[in-house]
């Protein structure tokens, strides 16, 4: 891969890499509890610290895979920097969720709301992206008149 398209994804592949870790620190704080609380697999009841715990790091990880594949269509299509930012902002509210979660089940609502409402901007910005792309003529700049374009604003 040469240097200049990875300078067209390399802030994508940081993002990914950092949320990849952020989801093993969870796996590991479900690990750290099994052994604390003496659950071990496949329980997943027992402890109310453990159940939060375990609850908080599998929904993270359910909504892991959405999170990607919004991140890298919104980086690809419309643009990587702003994906790239909305990306550590989710993994942010992710961090947030899981902690509180695992303090009280009302403590993930804040970061839950927070983290839902950057997923549906990545998907803005993923639909964007790819209907300018599909729409927009290869020779036209679509940032920021491609909305008057699909209006008939020629």
């Amino acid at each position: 891969m040469e240097g200049n398209m990875r300078s067209e994804v390399d802030l994508l592949a940081a993002v990914t890499v950092l949320g990849v870790l952020e989801q093993a620190y969870f796996a590991l704080q479900v690990i750290y509890a099994r052994r604390k609380y003496k659950i071990s697999p496949p329980d997943t009841m027992g402890h109310p610290e453990f159940e939060r715990i375990f609850r908080a790091q599998a929904n993270c990880s359910e909504y892991f895979p959405i999170f990607l594949s919004l991140l890298w269509v919104a980086g690809i299509f419309f643009h990587q920097g702003v994906a790239a930012a909305c990306g550590v902002l989710y993994l942010h509210a992710r961090f947030r969720y899981f902690r509180g979660y695992t303090q009280a089940a009302q403590g993930r609502l804040g970061p839950l709301y927070a983290s839902a409402r950057l997923l549906w901007l990545l998907l803005g910005l993923a639909v964007a992206g790819l209907l300018a792309h599909f729409l927009l003529p290869p020779s036209r700049p679509w940032v920021p008149v491609w909305p008057l374009w699909l209006l008939g604003a020629h």
